[in-house]
């Protein structure tokens, strides 16, 4: 590697560092709060909660009377001709005439087969299944964040990993260039510390582009500035003590999926309910209080003026509709059962996914407790060759395995601890209680 390319590269990463001390410090709890705050999707389906909460009612359901206020009015202009009784003729040109009734009208559907209580019923079962998918929006986003952010605290901890060995690949090339120089090593032995080095700083600036990516993809979920620098923690804490009965017992309760599931199941009942009214008849009672004023120009009655109540009841009965009543409740009832069918899916599903999770989970606690015996050992490793590549007495190939030995088991470890988290927080989401405890 030339001198340029060197510096070039040594000066990005002195920024990088000197950035992340001056970049705020985000902590989870704060991701999550601006994240409950700002995301569009949970927004909108609050909207969509919101809108539930207002279709609850019992005007909605048609259980109220409609009270309107009307207003006709009605002019003519004509020739008339009129011979009376008597023998008298009366004729005018240009008659005018004129109609006007105004007063208001209630209508109110007092029985239509119990349909509108279960209008009612179904729309309390939609405020329900709307508030199950916020709680479900929700859950989903809480997860996209923690981990996402724990996959930022993985990846700035093999950025500090990738970072010890860029330096001591520079260190490894200094000491070669030197015995070089006084004829202790060959030409090739710098050459491959040269190359070694190219790939550390490689990986590391590979590294510093998904770090900064992850980023991105954080503040989308935040829905904040893209652009927006931070730095999060550097641990990440691992639950140990998740229990596969608990959290099947919990996810009975509260898994959002098997909410929306049992919801729908009563919303078909319901409408099984509803189909089932037209079989009974549909009375309306109705009234209102009038005011009429008439006027003409030709005729006995010159003006006229009337005001007065006026009410009645209709009512209807479905007899025959070509067989389609009983064609509609058999594919309500069909949809009953596929609601229930539907249930059954969704709660085996959960109990497949919480059996595989919770044993991936009992796996990768295991490997982080190997991981992080693995790692010791490679550190000490690491040290004790780079004490012996000072004075010389280990060869570069031997120096560049345990360099090498040291990295992968850093990567493997920092993997680990992220994957049980991953699998820790699927869990905990299954089973409906995934928060920041």
């Amino acid at each position: 590697m030339n001198k340029k390319v060197l510096i070039k590269y040594l000066v990005l990463i002195l920024l990088f560092a000197s950035n992340t001390q001056a970049q705020e410090k985000l902590s989870l709890e704060q991701a999550v709060q601006i994240a409950l705050e700002n995301n569009f999707d949970i927004k909108l389906t609050k909207n969509n909660v919101e809108q539930a909460k207002n279709n609850f009612n019992r005007a909605n359901a048609g259980m109220l009377p409609v009270v309107t206020g009307n207003f006709s009015t009605n002019n003519t202009v004509s020739n008339t001709k009129q011979t009376l009784s008597s023998g008298v003729t009366q004729e005018r040109n240009g008659a005018r005439n004129s109609n006007l009734v105004y007063g208001p009208v209630i209508n109110w559907q007092v029985f239509d087969g119990f349909q509108m209580f279960a209008r009612y019923d179904r729309l309390k079962e939609l405020e329900l299944l709307g508030e199950a998918n916020l709680k479900l929006t929700i859950q989903n986003t809480l997860a996209d964040v923690i981990n996402n952010y724990y996959d930022l605290v993985s990846q700035q901890q093999q950025i500090k990993a990738l970072n010890e060995a860029l330096t001591i690949s520079q260190l490894r090339l200094k000491n070669s260039n030197n015995r070089f120089k006084i004829g202790k090593a060959a030409k090739l032995e710098v050459l491959a510390a040269s190359v070694d080095l190219n790939t550390d700083t490689t990986n590391l600036l590979r590294q510093l582009d998904l770090y900064r990516s992850t980023k991105i993809k954080l503040n989308e979920l935040l829905a904040r500035e893209i652009k927006a620098d931070f730095v999060v923690s550097d641990s990440i804490i691992i639950g140990n003590n998740l229990l596969f009965a608990d959290l099947q017992s919990s996810a009975s309760q509260l898994n959002p999926n098997l909410q929306t599931a049992l919801i729908n199941r009563r919303i078909a009942e319901i409408n099984l309910k509803q189909v089932k009214a037209n079989r009974y008849p549909v009375i309306n009672l109705n009234s209102g209080y009038n005011f009429n004023q008439s006027t003409s120009e030709l005729g006995f009655a010159r003006t006229s003026t009337g005001r007065g109540l006026n009410y009645g009841l209709t009512a209807s009965v479905n007899i025959f509709n070509g067989y389609l009543q009983k064609r509609n409740e058999k594919n309500a009832s069909l949809e009953i059962e596929n609601s229930r069918i539907q249930y059954d899916k969704v709660n085996q599903n959960i109990v497949s996914q919480l059996t595989s999770l919770y044993q991936t989970y009992q796996t990768n606690l295991e490997l982080v407790r190997l991981e992080q015996e693995n790692l010791a050992v490679a550190k000490q490793n690491m040290d004790i060759t780079l004490e012996k590549f000072k004075i010389g007495s280990v060869a570069p190939l031997e120096f560049r395995e345990a360099q090498r030995n040291y990295i992968n088991a850093n990567a493997r470890f920092t993997n680990s601890q992220f994957e049980a988290k991953l699998a820790e927080i699927a869990l905990l989401q299954l089973s409906g209680k995934l928060n920041l405890d």
